[in-house]
């Protein structure tokens, strides 16, 4: 008897259906992938990147931890995005946070965990950086959704100045760096109204949408 059957036997169902709808489904996907999309989204289980956007298998490329975090010595976040812009030539990053965020969580309640507290103090950062605006938040909830979409913008920031990202723009690729947030509460995505797509443009995006989110 194989581990998890139920799981195995999920597994052939979603199979037959793909090849119902289509005969060559898995011999088209196994020659080649040729993603538009990065995703780079958050561990948690309950938000899926290709559900979400309801796109299929080999559509978006995809990269999760937790937290949604870019930061500059984690060399598995950094070598996914090297291979999606300069080998699968990605024409999108999307830096995708949700709201409720496990991580922020921790670390707007000061809570200690462990090993993972290394990773989260990337978030630390954050908070210290924008506490004079939060610290004017009383509403808990309200304090959490504004950090979570700060930590997107940040990461955001994070993506474009890394090398890949500036090479790809010095050398006129087609390439916009997204920031999203979602609502698991009625599986919706929002904008946070940062996108860019070029070096110039980084500055006055990010500031932008930091007003968005301090005034809305």
């Amino acid at each position: 008897m194989k581990v998890l059957k139920h799981l195995f036997d999920k597994n052939r169902i979603w199979a037959a259906s793909q090849i119902k709808n289509d005969a060559d489904f898995f011999k088209k996907l196994a020659l080649q992938q040729k993603p538009e999309y990065l995703w780079i989204g958050c561990s948690d289980s309950r938000v899926p990147a290709t559900q979400i956007v309801d796109l299929a298998p080999g559509e978006i490329f995809v990269h999760r931890n937790v937290a949604n975090l870019v930061v500059k010595n984690d060399l598995n976040a950094l070598s996914v995005i090297q291979f999606a812009v300069e080998a699968l030539k990605v024409k999108h990053i999307i830096i995708c946070g949700h709201y409720g965020c496990g991580g922020v969580k921790t670390v707007l309640e000061n809570k200690r965990l462990g090993l993972i507290d290394n990773w989260l103090s990337n978030i630390h950062k954050i908070k210290e950086k924008y506490e004079s605006e939060l610290s004017k938040i009383n509403d808990p909830e309200l304090k959490l959704k504004k950090l979570c979409e700060l930590n997107v913008i940040e990461q955001v920031e994070n993506v474009c100045n890394t090398e890949f990202v500036q090479n790809a723009w010095r050398n006129n690729q087609n390439l916009s760096v997204h920031g999203w947030i979602y609502d698991i509460g009625d599986g919706l995505l929002q904008d946070l109204d940062v996108c860019i797509t070029e070096p110039e443009e980084l500055n006055n995006q990010t500031k932008k949408a930091l007003r968005g989110i301090f005034t809305n």
